[in-house]
């Protein structure tokens, strides 16, 4: 099967005798080696297969835009067979393309700055002959020129984080971070993901507490506080996070400590584990210095791309065996990345 249509080959088979295997040196070539479709076709069923289901892909997707009719399970096989190669060739210490520095954004001191993420989502599993299995954590990280449209790297995986510790490392050295005048990390409060990103991204000046998802643990306090009245709820976090962007988490915590919230066990307990929280926290929450800076205080962007990995493995009704949702993770991220990361990947398999 190729983009123009089906055709018939003819080519010679070798067999030896010795080892009883056989195999024909046009396949190889021609880069059809285990697979009926041509690199061309087997480029857009990965495409239409990283973008929708895969039952989509086959039955609207590719012989709508494409003109090409294969099975549910072919583009199956050549999605997450693209995927698993995408995850190899990474794993090897490939990047895909030329180095080409990105022209970092300067902060409020003129310096430049490159910015580094990661964060986790959750993916739905099957065991095998499709019986129920726990969900997985998937790995997304990403390196990234905030304000800069396309300048972004993204990598995803099921394996753990620190399995895209050194691909993301070799990603942000071939577009220029180790020229960058400063680093910043941002992240959730999620367990290991700023030491991780304090190993891999030593030069990192900090490591940024998301300020929202600090905002949230606020306002799970301030409802446990006013349960009653979700409007002086909201008031109330409202006035501690303005506390807590302006002031920083220093000056939040000692606030908090001296405060009275009164002797209901829940509101107490409530108090007790904000107090944790942000003691644990304490050292990535120096809000105003940060924006004084200039520099990003949210993690929203590898939130998005958790979304933008998730949204093909979250479908409904949609579990995956480990082999597969990892090799989708991968071909995703690279198709989400800077433009010409996808195309670069596919030169390499035409190489």
């Amino acid at each position: 099967m190729t983009l123009l249509g089906p055709i018939r080959m003819e080519r010679a088979y070798y067999h030896c005798r010795h080892c009883r295997a056989g195999h024909c040196p046009r396949d190889a070539a021609l880069g059809l080696a285990g697979s009926d479709l041509s690199r061309g076709a087997a480029e857009a069923v990965a495409l239409a297969g990283a973008l929708g289901s895969f039952a989509e892909a086959a039955e609207k997707t590719l012989p709508k835009l494409a003109g090409l009719r294969v099975s549910e399970s072919t583009a199956e096989r050549a999605t997450e067979g693209a995927g698993a190669a995408v995850g190899a060739r990474l794993a090897a210490g490939q990047v895909f393309g030329p180095a080409r520095d990105w022209d970092w954004r300067p902060d409020a001191d003129g310096k430049t700055c490159a910015y580094v993420a990661a964060d986790l989502t959750g993916v739905g599993m099957q065991g095998p002959g499709g019986a129920a299995a726990d969900g997985r954590m998937a790995a997304v990280a990403m390196v990234y020129n905030p304000g800069v449209p396309g300048q972004v790297r993204y990598l995803a995986g099921l394996g753990p984080l620190a399995d895209l510790g050194e691909p993301l490392r070799r990603q942000a050295a071939q577009v220029g971070m180790d020229r960058a005048d400063r680093w910043v990390a941002i992240s959730d409060g999620g367990a290991g993901i700023a030491d991780w990103l304090r190993l891999n991204f030593p030069r990192a000046e900090a490591v940024i507490l998301d300020f929202y998802h600090a905002a949230e643990h606020i306002g799970e306090w301030a409802k446990a506080l006013r349960p009653a009245d979700e409007a002086a709820a909201g008031e109330l976090a409202g006035g501690w996070c303005h506390r807590l962007k302006h002031e920083g988490g220093a000056a939040v915590l000692a606030a908090l400590d001296g405060l009275d919230v009164g002797r209901r066990p829940a509101a107490r307990a409530a108090h007790r584990d904000l107090l944790g929280y942000v003691r644990g926290q304490v050292h990535r929450m120096d809000y105003p210095a940060y924006r004084a800076k200039g520099w990003q205080i949210g993690s929203g962007p590898v939130e998005s791309a958790c979304k933008q990995v998730g949204q093909r493995l979250k479908g409904s009704g949609m579990p995956w065996g480990e082999p597969g949702a990892d090799a989708v993770g991968h071909l995703r991220a690279l198709f989400r990345s800077e433009p010409g990361q996808w195309e670069a990947f596919w030169a390499t398999l035409a190489a």
